[in-house]
């Protein structure tokens, strides 16, 4: 559902101002503020940076997060500096060895250790600087019966360029031993799906904190953290239904008290942020085809890749437009299916198709919602060059 903030912003914008991004940050701190109290106060809550990093939507989310989880050299000094104020957790495979002298020349707080080789150059960059350095190492523990079976997109559980497999991470405890006290193992990070329910999601989280507790019980280590991380499914489907944070919450607060000596954290991304944001466009023209209507969009995939990356027809609202200059008769679709297309010259800059409408004219404008995470940030902005969207930030 639109909000009115927005409504009106979109109805007020000239037409070359057009596409927009127009972010509600009232609604986002609404919303981040009650997943922050759905969860047991000891939960750490990290936002997933990669979803959306525009400053102003790190500095919103700043009073309901205890950091930020960045998975590269650039996300890591471009956080920081919107948000110097907050913890730092650098995830993400492939690490640099420039990216890790610059995590530890900021001070990142937690560094995500995906395989031996980058433990063992964060151990020798550690060392040289007098560094204690505090580190999880992510797990890609083996998928149960049926765990991952609602998941939109499968990170681990599975053969896997993340992470480290059960045994890896065992073989990895000399090293630590070896390298200490550069490095501190704190815990374990696993992210095995996104697109999870809260039934789904706790249980992987209640599989990842049991392995790690019998992980420190066998092997000595009095391990105190655990980041299940994120995946809440947001449904683009049926965008009206969200995820449960309240039950959420409750079975995290029973496993929080089921594993007193672990500190739990969660690292979401698009689950926070994807309701703030919406793209707002114009329909440039209005044909039939083939006994089909298309309704040709000013923008398209190259603005918002969403759709065509999730391969779904992307929910948004009809904002009329009265007004029509040209003095030939406007192009318009009644009672039938139209699919909303780009400027692009490909079949495949779809972002809704077939959607039935009652009615859609050339010079109405369009406002496509959940546009608030991977949407802008994963784009293909430069080709045909067309120019680039306007940003705009209410509240």
């Amino acid at each position: 559902m639109i909000t009115e903030p927005v409504a009106a912003l979109a109805d007020t914008l000239a037409d070359d101002s057009l596409p927009a991004y127009v972010y509600d940050l009232t609604r986002l701190a609404e919303h981040a503020r009650a997943v922050r109290e759905a969860l047991p106060p000891s939960v750490e809550l990290y936002y997933a940076a990669k979803a959306n990093a525009a400053p102003q939507i790190l500095r919103a989310l700043a009073p309901y997060v205890s950091g930020y989880e960045v998975s590269s050299g650039g996300e890591l000094s471009h956080v920081h500096g919107a948000v110097p104020e907050l913890p730092l957790a650098f995830g993400g495979p492939g690490k640099t060895e420039a990216e890790l002298r610059r995590a530890l020349d900021v001070g990142v707080h937690r560094f995500h250790v995906e395989s031996a080789s980058e433990l063992r150059l964060l151990a020798e960059l550690a060392a040289d600087r007098g560094r204690v350095v505090e580190v999880l190492l992510r797990v890609n523990l083996p998928a149960g019966e049926g765990e991952l079976g609602g998941a939109a997109l499968a990170m681990g559980g599975r053969p896997s360029p993340f992470g480290l497999d059960p045994d890896g991470i065992v073989d990895c405890l000399p090293l630590l031993a070896e390298a200490a006290p550069a490095l501190r193992l704190r815990g374990v990070h696993a992210h095995l799906a996104s697109g999870l329910d809260a039934a789904a999601q706790l249980a992987v989280a209640a599989r990842i904190t049991g392995w790690a507790r019998e992980l420190s019980e066998r092997h000595g280590l009095a391990l105190t953290e655990v980041n299940v991380g994120g995946g809440m499914a947001v449904d683009y489907g049926r965008p009206g239904d969200r995820f449960d944070w309240a039950a959420y919450g409750a079975g995290l607060a029973e496993l929080c008290a089921a594993h007193p000596e672990l500190t739990l954290r969660i690292e979401p991304g698009r689950a926070l942020t994807a309701y703030c944001g919406w793209y707002v466009t114009d329909v440039l023209d209005l044909k039939h085809s083939g006994g089909e209507a298309f309704a040709v969009l000013r923008g398209g995939t190259h603005h918002m890749r969403t759709p065509a990356a999730k391969q779904h027809d992307h929910p948004f609202t009809v904002l009329p437009r009265e007004a029509w200059s040209r003095p030939w008769p406007r192009p318009e679709a009644h009672d039938e299916p139209v699919t909303l297309a780009g400027q692009l010259c490909t079949p495949k800059d779809v972002l809704a198709g077939r959607i039935p409408l009652p009615r859609l004219r050339a010079g109405d404008r369009v406002a496509f919602a959940l546009a608030g995470a991977y949407a802008w940030n994963i784009s293909h902005h430069d080709f045909l060059m067309h120019p680039a969207p306007g940003f705009y930030f209410l509240g």
